[in-house]
């Protein structure tokens, strides 16, 4: 082990998404291109023999990957590389592999199809996601939990009710990515600079059945959608348009996490902690929150992942520039990578989440009472109290029991007080039953229902086939 290791490869990532971006996917993908190009051309009219495109079937694998890199050391061209190296397994086809096209058309349309498999990968995973913060949020919608604005305690919601704001969230994510993937555009047939000159001269000028020949190999790699223009590549807004829907997932990620540490640091809900897994090498109670942590950590790398394609699109010259290559080969392949650990570790951590009711329960009781004043003073009024009167007596109520809480550390005592001052007129039974939670979650729980019935019910019974992943996590 002398040699760096890329730990999205080794330590994250799912074995689909390493293999949408690995060499074999890639080349073999060219080759197949290349196939689809001789059997549309020789459809329309070419040249092309039936043996030969028999012969490049029949190489699509295995690839000589030694002989492809001493042929790209030879030549500083990989698309050229392998034309030769195909060329060597298929002699009778040599004379027609990559005829009229340029290296983008291997290269890029090559790319766009990884896009698009990468793109349904991660689909998969996040409507797992959505199966389970709704499964959640279903569970817990009725568990009053304290409300946090600015991180301090406010008005009760429900447990699950939070979770809808997370879900909210991941569906403002899908719609996105299904859009992406719905308009996602194929390059196609386009030439060097993007006029088609090269098979405008192999059709002897026919414009239409160059367009035919554009279409038709665009629709067997499976896009509807197709670039009617472009220069020399397609274009590379199209990179910076799939690292942002990247983007965003591992923003919801990320405040996710975020709410669970926090939750878990009040020992609230907790992510899964195994058997035998250990918190700290040093402080052997500790129950560390490490996938969630995991997940901000990835997350903060797809962030900064999506400026790189940005910057790209908007510094190519004219028709193509070649400072795309590298960046590309980087940015686009691990924010992928990245976001499919992601969505890996969240579907682990909803698999096996832990919620502990008497602690969320504990934490109410000690805010309740101060949540409850308005309530006891609009009840004494009713009973015939000054309103004013009341509020002062309440406020001076609440200013001691503050204190025996953040001063002396004891108990929030501030129904106890109001209970024994004789100038609140409000039964002591009504009053305690006035402090049940329930009755200050407002409408938490019809919210959450109507939500999960009105928009997620609905996409999780359009994507049921793709419900159910592997979620053990590699370390």
């Amino acid at each position: 082990m002398n040699k760096y290791q890329n730990p999205l490869e080794s330590r994250y990532c799912s074995d689909e998404m390493l293999y949408n971006f690995s060499p074999e996917k890639k080349f073999t993908t060219w080759r197949k291109l290349w196939i689809a190009l001789a059997e549309i051309e020789k459809e329309l009219g070419l040249e092309i023999t039936d043996e030969q495109i028999k012969e490049l079937k029949d190489n699509i694998s295995p690839i000589d990957f030694a002989k492809a890199n001493e042929y790209e050391k030879k030549f500083r061209h990989d698309v050229m590389a392998h034309v030769h190296t195909y060329g060597d397994v298929a002699p009778k086809a040599r004379p027609i592999i990559h005829l009229g096209a340029t290296s983008a058309f291997v290269g890029d349309n090559t790319d766009l199809i990884q896009i698009k498999d990468g793109l349904e990968l991660v689909k998969k995973k996040l409507v797992n996601v959505i199966k389970g913060l709704h499964d959640f949020a279903l569970k817990y919608k009725d568990l009053p939990t304290l409300g946090f604005t600015h991180y301090q305690p406010a008005q009760l919601t429900t447990v699950g009710k939070r979770a809808t704001l997370w879900l909210q969230s991941v569906l403002l994510d899908l719609e996105e990515l299904d859009f992406r993937i719905e308009t996602l555009r194929f390059r196609g047939v386009k030439g060097t600079t993007g006029t088609a000159a090269s098979f405008k001269e192999l059709f002897d000028g026919d414009f239409n059945k160059v367009k035919e020949l554009d279409r038709k190999l665009s629709e067997r790699f499976g896009f509807t959608h197709v670039f009617k223009v472009s220069g020399q590549t397609y274009d590379r807004k199209i990179d910076a348009q799939a690292l942002n829907v990247l983007s965003n997932i591992a923003q919801s990620a990320h405040k996710f996490t975020n709410d669970l540490r926090l939750l878990q640091n009040l020992k609230e809900i907790e992510e899964p902690f195994e058997k035998n897994q250990i918190g700290s090498s040093a402080m052997a109670y500790k129950r560390n929150p490490m996938r969630s942590e995991r997940i901000a950590s990835l997350a903060k790398f797809v962030l900064s992942l999506a400026s790189s394609p940005a910057m790209v699109a908007s510094t190519q010259w004219f028709e193509r520039t070649l400072d795309d290559s590298a960046n590309k080969r980087l940015s686009l392949p691990q924010a992928f990578l990245a976001i499919d650990a992601i969505l890996i570790i969240w579907n682990n951590i909803l698999d096996g989440i832990v919620v502990y009711p008497k602690m969320i329960e504990k934490h109410i009781q000690e805010e309740l009472p101060f949540m409850a004043t308005e309530y006891i003073i609009m009840e004494g009024v009713k009973n015939g109290g000054d309103r004013q009167e009341l509020h002062e007596i309440i406020r001076t109520h609440s200013m001691e029991a503050g204190k025996q809480v953040k001063i002396e550390g004891k108990n929030n005592d501030l129904i106890e007080r109001i209970i024994a001052d004789s100038r609140v007129n409000i039964d002591k039974d009504k009053l305690l039953n006035l402090l049940n939670p329930s009755n200050f979650i407002g409408f938490a729980p019809e919210q959450t229902e109507e939500f999960l019935d009105g928009e997620v019910n609905p996409i999780l019974n359009k994507y049921k086939d793709l419900l159910g992943i592997d979620t053990d996590l590699k370390v």
